[in-house]
Parts: C-alpha cells; structure tokens; sequence
C-alpha cells in the first residue's frame, strides 16, 4: 500500500494514498467526507443525473484499506452520508455492506452538517472526539490544539511537467490536519482559496493523494502568482 509517514502532535501517522489517515499505535484508520448516496439523492430530487456507483466505489476503496491496515477501530469525520435520510437513497446492498464493516469492530460516526445524527447502520456517532493528545471532528475550529477535521474537500492545484494538475490532498501544520475527501464524485476546495490559506498557518504543507503521496509546501495563491504557474 501507498502511503507517507509523518508526525503529528508527538503521533507517527500515515497518510494512504486513497485519502485515508492510518494511526498504527493506536490502530485506527480515519476516513472523511464519504457522501455516501449522493448521486440516489441528486437523481430522487430532479438534479445532476449521475452514474449511481459512488457508494459502490467508495466502500470496494474502504474496505481495501481495511483489509490492508486491520484497523480496531474507524473513525469517519462527518459528512459520511449525503443526506440525513440515508434510508431512501442507499440500496440494500449498499446498506448491508456498511452494517457489515461496522459491526466488525468499533467504529465512529462524526456528524457532518450533511449527516447529523445516526444512520442507524451501526457503530456510535459523536460530536466530536477525543483519543489521547487527538481530537477528531468534521469542521476546523480556530483553536484547533491537535485537531483532525475534514469539511472542506482540500485540493492542490500545482504545474506538473508543464500543465496543471489538481490533486485532493492532506493539509497539515502543527496544529491541525485535514483530510481530503475520500467519496467518489466529491468536489474539493483548492489550497489556495482564502478560506483554508487563513485557516493553515504560514509553514502548513499539503500531502498529495495518489500511487505515491508527496508531502509539497501548501500551494497558495501567492505562491502561484509568484512562479507563474
């Protein structure tokens, strides 16, 4: 497996090619922004008609990456549904795969401000929370102190051999890390927005997701206008 070895909060963590953070000593595997069902729900309510195997692709990537680590315990930061009425855009098949990884060891809910409260698939669902010097939620607070977050869907938009390329990444500085969206058919907000360029702190690298993660200074649009690219 792909994967990029860094430390933070005193942690040894890896960052997964697929988007997923892996804790090895603590054997948990975190996930963010799933969106599971939202091309059923964009269909049901008259919008984008898209193929519906989002929730299909992103759980076969899930359950790869349980499979490759053998994590104790999941942790999902929010926004792991696309709706809070879960029930009537998942299949069945869909449903039952979910309630199968749940049920195979702890796992943690986050609520999102897509998905507030429980799916009733299993596992628990928080606020927020806390294991060790870590705390876990779906939304960058402004003292972080440790946090881990996801919410903004970060990617980085960067020249590559002469063209641009946009990658979902990890953001990371020594107060907080955010993860990239890990569903299928999620938009992302670029690294150089002023919204995660205020929110990062001036030193803050971006981790590219992909066959083989990059740990790169966060792409920002001073930087850009500055090399041109």
């Amino acid at each position: 497996m792909n994967r990029l070895s860094f430390d933070f909060r005193g942690e040894h963590l890896e960052a997964l090619g697929s988007g997923a953070l892996h804790w090895p000593a603590r054997s948990v595997l975190v996930v963010s922004d799933l969106h599971l069902g939202k091309c059923a729900r964009l269909s049901a309510t008259g919008g984008a008609a898209l193929p519906p195997y989002d929730a299909r692709e992103t759980l076969g990537r899930l359950e790869r990456d349980i499979a490759a680590t053998s994590p104790a315990h999941v942790i999902c930061l929010g926004d792991s549904f696309d709706t809070a009425d879960i029930r009537a855009h998942l299949p069945m098949e869909e449903r039952s795969r979910i309630a199968d990884l749940a049920g195979a060891r702890r796992w943690t809910w986050i609520e999102g401000n897509h998905d507030p409260g429980t799916a009733g698939l299993g596992g628990e669902t928080r606020a927020d929370l806390g294991l060790g010097p870590l705390t876990f939620r779906h939304i960058a607070r402004p003292d972080p102190g440790g946090e881990i977050s996801g919410h903004y869907h970060p990617k980085a938009r960067l020249a590559l051999r002469g063209r641009m390329i946009s990658r979902p990444c990890f953001l990371l500085d020594a107060e907080r890390l955010i993860l990239p969206a890990y569903g299928a058919y999620t938009g992302g907000l670029r690294t150089d927005s002023p919204t995660l360029s205020d929110l990062m702190a001036p030193d803050a690298h971006a981790i590219l997701c992909g066959p083989k993660p990059v740990r790169i200074p966060m792409p920002r649009a001073a930087v850009q206008a500055r090399t041109g690219t």
